[in-house]
C-alpha cells in the first residue's frame, strides 16, 4: 500500500535506487579509469568461467568495482541455480 502511494507522489524508490547506482558506477570507473566497455566484458568473461561449473541467473548478475582511498575491489553478485553434475563429482 506504501509503494502505491509513494508512486502515486512520485517518490519511486526503485528509480532513484537505479539512478543512485548509475551514479556510483560513473564515480568508480571515473576513479578506477576503467571503461564500462572493459567491466562488461570482464563480466562476459566470469559468466563463461562460472557457467561451466554452475547454473547461474545472469539477469540477476552484479559486478562492480568498488574503490577507497587505497585500493580497487571486484565486487560480484552472481545467483547460482544450482551446481552442475561435473563440477559436484570433480570431474569435467
Amino acid at each position: 500500500m506504501l509503494d502505491l502511494i509513494a508512486k502515486v507522489f512520485g517518490r519511486d524508490s526503485a528509480s532513484a535506487n537505479i539512478a543512485k547506482e548509475r551514479l556510483r558506477l560513473v564515480l568508480v570507473h571515473d576513479r578506477t579509469n576503467v571503461s564500462p566497455h572493459f567491466l562488461e566484458s570482464l563480466k562476459e568473461d566470469l559468466i563463461g568461467v562460472i557457467s561451466r561449473y554452475m547454473e547461474i541467473d545472469e539477469a540477476n548478475m552484479d559486478v562492480t568495482l568498488q574503490s577507497t582511498e587505497n585500493q580497487v575491489a571486484l565486487v560480484a553478485n552472481i545467483p547460482v541455480r544450482r551446481m552442475k553434475r561435473a563440477a559436484v563429482g570433480g570431474g569435467r
